[in-house]
């Protein structure tokens, strides 16, 4: 079924529940192996190097599977790429936490590729459904939810296993994805749900935008700068904490918790300050926001909380930034999903290598000054790159 299929509901309450829905599942399943790898490594005797591998593995297929998920759901239609992604994402918790070693890896794999489906497929269903006005809201709505999906799974797990051990702990988020496919299927129908359509109609008699693949190269640019320093950060920060300024590991994730948690008052923000301000403010902004990240922990260091705060803001509104780019730059659904799938591959393979570059660097130099200085210059690559590109971005109407 093409077309805007929540055209008969008389508000969009109903598809904001299920774009956050959708959200929680996107982040979470990963995000929730932190927590557990030393309860994981006691018992199927991992090495370093693949548990470093249960939680790498679903970026690289954010980057590797982009191109097959923009087709999948380019010609499967949004909804059943949807429901793809939330039966992958089940499927996949429940495999990973079922058996040994091989089953581990092969259900973080599956987890990856499903997510992958549902990072292009969101978005284009935003751009679809949702007035242009409401576009920026629902996508705020949408990284908002992504982030309320990282936290609350790392803050359940760990508990979670103390008591049932890691297998539950690590499955527990199949409720997520449970709750997602019940609202979805009784949303857009058993059909629509659960049979492949043809593509999306699309709105081809706009005008393309003039240099769309310079925009593209720099959004996809901006992308990668925002990717790498948010996976930089998240990794290394607690240990930068414990080093320079004598942190416990629990205080450390403690407070390295305000740079995930305020992410979700970026994503909400910007759409709200874009209908004051013109896209390329916005981006300056949170340019700015991000820039003080680094900076601020290379010149005082003791203000922590300050930088984590304008860094939670940034990471949060920038990635809402670029996509809402995508979506009101793109020509017809084919094109932003083309778009989205490069922005998105390319932009997330540089997230990939951040945590052990900057693990490198640091090591390498035996200071944290050099590796900041690293997360520095990707901060300034999404500030110039995104800036620059989102210049011809139209108001939502």
């Amino acid at each position: 079924m093409s077309g805007r299929i929540f055209s008969r509901f008389p508000n969009s309450w109903i598809l904001l529940a299920c774009i956050g829905l959708l959200a929680l599942n996107l982040r979470g399943p990963f995000v929730a192996v932190a927590p557990v790898v030393g309860l994981i490594q006691a018992e199927l005797a991992f090495s370093p190097v693949m548990l470093g591998l249960l939680t790498s593995i679903p970026v690289l297929c954010f980057s590797l599977a982009a191109p097959l998920a923009s087709l999948a759901a380019r010609k499967l239609g949004a909804e059943f790429a949807v429901t793809l992604t939330i039966l992958g994402v089940l499927a996949g918790v429940l495999v990973r936490s079922a058996g040994g070693p091989v089953l581990v890896v092969a259900g973080t794999v599956l987890i990856g590729v499903a997510i992958t489906v549902g990072n292009i497929a969101a978005p284009l269903i935003i751009r679809r459904d949702f007035a242009p006005r409401r576009q920026g809201t629902a996508m705020g709505i949408y990284t908002a939810a992504l982030n309320i999906g990282s936290f609350l799974t790392s803050v359940v797990t760990a508990p979670l296993a103390s008591v049932a051990g890691w297998r539950f702990a690590l499955g527990s988020v199949a409720v997520f994805a449970v709750a997602a496919v019940v609202v979805w299927t009784l949303a857009v129908g058993p059909r629509n749900a659960f049979l492949a359509s043809s593509a999306d109609g699309g709105d081809s008699s706009r005008a393309p935008v003039a240099g769309s693949r310079w925009i593209t190269a720099g959004l996809t640019a901006g992308f990668g700068g925002q990717a790498f320093s948010y996976y930089g950060v998240t990794a290394w920060l607690p240990s930068y904490l414990n080093d320079e300024l004598g942190m416990s590991a629990a205080e450390a994730g403690a407070a390295s918790s305000i740079f995930q948690i305020l992410a979700i008052v970026g994503a909400l923000g910007v759409p709200f300050a874009a209908r004051f301000m013109s896209t390329t403010a916005v981006a300056v902004t949170v340019g700015a926001l991000w820039t003080a990240v680094p900076a601020g922990l290379l010149l005082a260091p003791q203000l922590w909380w300050l930088w984590s705060t304008f860094g939670g803001i940034a990471q949060g509104g920038g990635i809402t930034v670029i996509f809402i780019a995508i979506i009101r730059l793109a020509r017809d659904q084919a094109s932003a999903g083309r778009m989205s799938a490069t922005v998105q591959g390319l932009g997330y393979a540089l997230a990939a290598v951040a945590p052990p570059l900057v693990g490198f660097v640091h090591d390498a130099s035996g200071s944290w000054t050099p590796a900041l200085l690293v997360i520095l210059a990707s901060v300034l690559t999404f500030f110039v790159a995104t800036t620059l590109s989102v210049q011809k971005v139209p108001k939502g109407r």
